[in-house]
């Protein structure tokens, strides 16, 4: 009994023992689970922060930059002025009161945590004005200590851009931020000071802009010019001649007398050469051979994508910034991941780095050969205001390309991208060469000529031909190769005369790439602006667009009046154009921002007192009419809306019937004898057309008067400060009379 109760004193003690060290090795495993634990944990703690504008920037940096990186977007501005109030403090030296965007709240409290872990936060907003505002706005909304967060750029998201730009932190600009705060506080003032007298006097719902009411005013002003525009006529005078017993002739078009080409202005002129050169012979005058080269154009800047954009591919402004946007901020590649495959797409610069220089003189020498190569870069012209900031826009890569990504793009994304492939890789190859000729033939005293060219070398054309024949808005008119086979020997015959009757043209109407180039012409704006100006425009009804080209509503034509008459300033190209240098100025470092507030609010608030005064007695009333509602019958009143005035009801909310109102300009229709009315289009633009459509068809974009033609009975119309017969091939026109001027 004693041995069996020692052993099983023995067994119990061996299961206490196992039983103590499977606890004791437990234990061991918890602690080295939690010093594992801990060592993530400080792991995660030592990462860097990486900030982006964009939630499609994230991915393909975080696979750029690795694990030891985390990126984050802030969805654009964190902080801004109040949109409830003007968000200014005048009296404080205009001291701008930020506060945190709504709905920004729980990305901010997610943001700050991150921030709080890192060791380091890289602000990696977009390189601009409003980017380097942005990382200085989340300093403060992250509340980031200085020393703890770094500023990083760059021009494009690749590998190589990105991982370059960390061994390059540098601090805020401040002159950047100082330039956007200037703009956008001058821009609060000018909105916000004077969109309540628009409302007032006009309807509500309307705005005013520095920019956009500048751009409303082009517009304004081209529909003034094509509306007064009177044709005038003129002839041209071809002489159809064959050489050396060749049956098919060349034309040579009329020169004039001696050296100087005179113009032909009427029939009476064109018979007289006619005449002249009856039963006389044609003879050889000279024959010049010659050549000429054409440079390669540009790499594209915002503004010249946009226009070439929509003559090429018939993108609004908006559509190729949004479809850029999404080039630069990266595609999912095959073998590649996520890449941009463009450069920043806000730029006024023509400015290539070496490296892409030297990436795409490679591609050129191994596709095209070496005497593609472009040895002398065509230069920029001086244009106003160039900022030069970062490079142009261009393929991230040269190599990749368009064909290689057409099937994992979009067909937008693909015909942008080959767009701008196809333009950065002409804009390095060599110039294209053609052969020239030049054959002057006289009779008598009258000297006619013909040219032709034709290609020697393409050049940069043999990549960007089928571009610009779609770009180029003059067609070419010396390409009649058959003028090479005359000589200064060769014998001439004359096969008749070619005469045609012209009227000169009114200058065309604003197409949204017309009015970038305008703008960027004269000053106004930047290239991050140009589209969201054209945007706001059309969403406020002021313009409208039909085709390609842009109109102005009667809308428009009422609030451009206003800002001309009341705020001339603000309308006025060279002071637009003017502040925007100062703007850059400040970006600079050569001028403090808030002295150029100071400058400016002491008239505008001048301005706007006055025109709060002066002004009351433009706004628009509901007019009753003697026009019953279909549906109470109330007299129903004239109301102005987004295209211009309309019949509704007055018992508005009860009754909603409303009508297109017809006014009656006292012309019979040449085509019915019914009353012709005004009418507009659905876009907003004015006509005049019969009150009897659509059983009677006549319609006409110029104002009818009751008179005819006296030269051919057609029925006469307003331009300007004539009446003009509708017919252009008549021509007649006269002053208006006094009762046609007051209409």
């Amino acid at each position: 009994m004693a041995a069996k109760s020692t052993e099983a004193k023995k067994t119990t003690a061996a299961k206490t023992a196992k039983k103590t060290g499977t606890k004791k090795t437990a234990a061991a495993s918890k602690t080295a689970a939690k010093k594992t634990a801990a060592k993530k944990s400080t792991a995660k703690k030592a990462k860097n922060l990486v900030i982006v504008e964009s939630p499609t920037k994230v991915r393909p940096i975080k696979e750029f930059l690795g694990s030891n990186y985390e990126v984050i977007a802030s969805k654009g501005h964190v902080r801004d002025l109040p949109k409830s109030k003007l968000g200014i403090d005048i009296a404080n030296d205009f001291e701008p009161q930020y506060i945190t965007i709504r709905g920004k709240g729980d990305l901010l409290k997610d943001m700050r945590k991150e921030a709080k872990a890192a060791d380091t936060v890289y602000l990696a907003t977009d390189p601009d004005r409003e980017g380097e505002a942005i990382s200085w706005h989340l300093i403060t909304a992250l509340n980031l200590p200085e020393g703890k967060y770094k500023r990083i750029t760059f021009n494009e998201i690749t590998k190589t851009a990105v991982k370059d730009s960390l061994k390059e932190p540098r601090d805020i600009d401040e002159n950047l931020v100082d330039a956007q705060q200037a703009r956008r506080v001058l821009d609060r003032i000018v909105g916000y000071e004077i969109s309540p007298v628009l409302w007032a006097k006009v309807k509500r719902g309307l705005s005013a802009g520095r920019v956009q009411s500048v751009a409303l005013r082009l517009i304004c002003d081209r529909e003034e010019e094509i509306s007064a525009f009177i044709p005038k006529e003129y002839y041209t005078l071809a002489a159809n001649l064959s050489f050396d017993g060749k049956k098919r002739p060349i034309a040579f078009n009329y020169l004039g007398k001696g050296a100087d080409p005179d113009g032909l202005l009427t029939r009476a002129e064109t018979d007289a050469v006619m005449a002249a050169c009856k039963g006389k012979p044609f003879s050889i005058d000279s024959v010049k051979e010659g050549s000429r080269t054409k440079n390669p154009p540009l790499p594209f800047t915002t503004s010249t994508m946009q226009q070439s954009a929509v003559k090429s591919l018939n993108f609004s402004v908006s559509r190729t910034m949004r479809v850029a946007q999404q080039l630069y901020e990266g595609v999912p590649i095959k073998g590649r991941g996520t890449v941009g495959l463009i450069t920043y797409l806000r730029t006024d610069s023509t400015r290539v780095s070496d490296v892409a220089k030297a990436a795409a003189a490679d591609f050129i020498s191994a596709h095209y050969g070496d005497d593609y190569l472009n040895e002398k870069t065509t230069a920029a012209k001086g244009g106003k205001n160039i900022q030069d900031a970062h490079e142009a826009i261009r393929p991230a890569d040269p190599s990749l390309l368009p064909s290689e990504v057409k099937d994992q793009v979009s067909r937008d994304q693909y015909r942008l991208y080959q767009l701008i492939w196809n333009r950065f890789m002409a804009s390095r190859m060599a110039p294209s060469r053609y052969d020239t000729m030049s054959v002057k033939v006289k009779n008598g005293d009258h000297l006619f000529s013909a040219s032709g060219s034709r290609m020697a070398f393409e050049g940069w054309e043999l990549v960007y031909r089928a571009a610009k024949k779609k770009e180029d808005e003059e067609e070419e008119t010396d390409n009649n190769e058959a003028v090479f086979s005359v000589k200064e020997s060769s014998k001439v015959n004359f096969q008749g005369f070619d005469e045609k009757q012209h009227y000169t043209e009114p200058p065309a109407h604003f197409t949204e790439a017309s009015l970038v180039h305008s703008m960027e012409e004269l000053g106004i704006g930047r290239p991050s602006t140009y589209s969201p100006t054209i945007t706001t425009l059309q969403k406020r009804h002021y313009i409208t667009k039909e085709q390609r080209s842009l109109f102005v509503t009667e809308l428009g034509e009422v609030v451009n009046s206003i800002m001309k008459e009341s705020f001339p300033e603000i309308v006025d190209l060279s002071f637009t154009a003017n502040l925007e240098s100062m703007l850059d100025s400040i970006e600079e470092g050569s001028n403090d921002w808030k002295s150029i507030i100071r400058n400016f609010f002491p008239d505008f608030e001048a301005e706007v007192k006055k025109a709060d005064e002066d002004l009351e007695k433009v706004k628009i009333e509901d007019e009753v009419t003697d026009i019953k509602c279909d549906k109470c019958g109330r007299n129903m009143v004239i109301k102005f809306g987004p295209h211009g005035k309309f019949l509704a009801c007055p018992g508005f909310p009860e009754c909603r019937n409303t009508k297109p109102l017809l006014i009656k300009i006292g012309v019979a229709c040449p085509k019915c004898g019914k009353d012709i009315v005004e009418r507009k289009t659905k876009k907003g633009r004015r006509f005049y057309g019969c009150e009897d459509y659509p059983t009677c068809d006549f319609m006409s974009w110029n104002r009818p008067v009751a008179r005819k033609c006296p030269k051919c009975g057609s029925y006469m119309v307003q331009k300007g400060n004539r009446i003009v017969c509708s017919d252009a091939s008549c021509g007649y026109s006269e002053a208006k009379t006094e009762e046609e001027s007051d209409d």
